[in-house]
C-alpha cells in the first residue's frame, strides 16, 4: 500500500542527474511537487510514462509543479535516458531502494520499484497518490486533475 493521503511525505536525499545531491525539504522547499517511482530505465513502460511525463511536462510547470522520477538505476544510466529522451525533469537514483522503501513503492523479493506517483503538496504532505503497475500514461492525467482540483 502506498502512502495515505495528508501523510507527511518522508524527507530524503539521493543523487541527481543534474550533478548533485537532491534532499527533498531543501531542492523543492515550500513547493508542491510530483514524485514519481518507476521500474527501470528503458523499458518500454518507463519509457512511456517518462516521455508522457515530457510532453505534459509545460502543463505541470504552468501549474507550478515540479516534477522528479525516481528508481534503482544508477546515475550513469539515468543521464542516458534522460538524454535519449529529452527529459526536461531530473531523475534520482535509490539504487538501494531506500527511498522507495520509504515511499511504500519496492517490490517484494526484486530489486525493482513499483510504479507508484504522488503529489506533495507545499508542506509535503501527500495530496494525491496513484499506482498503477500497467498504466504508465493513466499516472500523468491522474497527477494532473489531482492538481487542478486542489487549486
Amino acid at each position: 500500500m502506498p502512502l495515505s493521503l495528508q501523510q507527511q511525505a518522508p524527507d530524503f536525499a539521493l543523487p541527481s542527474t543534474a550533478g548533485d545531491v537532491f534532499k527533498l525539504s531543501e531542492t523543492f522547499r515550500n513547493k508542491p511537487c510530483v514524485l514519481y517511482f518507476y521500474p527501470k530505465d528503458f523499458t518500454p513502460g518507463c519509457t512511456k510514462e517518462a516521455c508522457a511525463f515530457r510532453d505534459q511536462f509545460a502543463e505541470f510547470r504552468g501549474l507550478n509543479i515540479d516534477v522528479v522520477g525516481i528508481s534503482r538505476d544508477d546515475v550513469r544510466t539515468h543521464l542516458r535516458f534522460k538524454e535519449t529522451y529529452r527529459l526536461p525533469f531530473e531523475l534520482l537514483a535509490d539504487e538501494k531502494g531506500e527511498v522507495a522503501s520509504l515511499y511504500q513503492a519496492n517490490i517484494l523479493f526484486l530489486p525493482l520499484t513499483r510504479r507508484v506517483t504522488y503529489l506533495l503538496d507545499r508542506n509535503h504532505r501527500v495530496a494525491a497518490v496513484h499506482e498503477d503497475m500497467f498504466g504508465a500514461q493513466k499516472h500523468i492525467a491522474a497527477m494532473i486533475e489531482a492538481v487542478k482540483k486542489k487549486k
